[in-house]
């Protein structure tokens, strides 16, 4: 399978290992912040900022989703911004660090907003790949797909795996937009987010954010990136109880944007 930078309509570019190659000139790098929901991730939240380009990452915000651990202490120890997400919900602590950066004054607003989870599981100093389409002007929202290349024993249970292709053979089939993965690793520019507004809660942030982007006609493009598994046991793939949830509001949402 051609691991090269991939529009996800078709056509391939070499995309180079590391992404701090990816701009020679500083002056290249645009305004990024990055956006990480967390809940009760302290064991691994730290390392997720620290991995973090921070040429690439001038601000990160970590949106604590009512977290019962010291993930906010430990955020704020390795550098970075923690907003509180009281609501529970994956989507709802997107919107908080969403809600953070708008209150900015515009000059401080970023270019850019990437999202990483904060279980390690991405690699953050690939961030580089995700954003770099959007800087170079080639694309307006990437996202970082773990199908387009081999990944680790475990790193994707086999539960992600049919939920993903499923989803994605649903929103070709309906939206005519070819997706291999549901990342969460991702990246789009701030006014195409902005134009979005993105209003899901919870696990079904992910594919609004695709079906909005289809139905936008934004340029689309697919990175592959590693993966590995998770430090921690995951609050969604990781339970039978959690994959039947995500998994149903993932399948409602595009049912939902498919009739409307």
């Amino acid at each position: 399978m051609d691991c090269g930078m991939r529009n996800v309509e078709g056509g391939s570019t070499e995309a180079r290992s590391r992404g701090s190659t990816l701009f020679r000139a500083q002056a290249a790098i645009p305004t990024v912040a990055v956006v990480i929901p967390a809940w009760n991730e302290q064991a691994s939240i730290g390392q997720v900022i620290q991995a973090l380009p921070k040429e690439w990452a001038q601000r990160i915000v970590v949106a604590d989703n009512g977290s019962t651990d010291r993930t906010a202490e430990v955020a704020r120890a390795a550098g970075a911004t923690v907003v509180p997400a009281p609501r529970r919900g994956y989507g709802s602590a997107c919107l908080a660090g969403l809600a953070f950066l708008q209150a900015l004054p515009p000059q401080q607003q970023p270019q850019i907003v990437a999202f990483i989870d904060g279980d390690f599981s991405d690699y953050p100093e690939q961030l580089p790949l995700i954003v770099a389409p959007i800087a170079r002007g080639e694309a307006d929202f990437v996202i970082g797909s773990r199908m387009l290349k081999s990944q680790p024993p475990g790193a994707l249970l086999p539960q992600a795996i049919f939920g993903n292709r499923l989803a994605c053979l649903l929103m070709r089939t309906l939206f005519r937009q070819r997706y291999t993965d549901l990342g969460p690793f991702r990246a789009i520019s701030w006014g195409a987010l902005k134009d979005l507004n993105m209003t899901d809660t919870n696990f079904g942030w992910t594919v609004e954010m695709q079906i909005k982007a289809a139905r936008r006609r934004l340029r689309i493009l697919e990175v592959p990136v590693d993966y590995r598994p998770r430090i921690g046991q995951s609050k969604i793939s990781g339970t039978i109880t959690g994959s039947i949830r995500a998994g149903y509001k993932i399948l409602y949402t595009i049912f939902r944007y498919a009739w409307t």
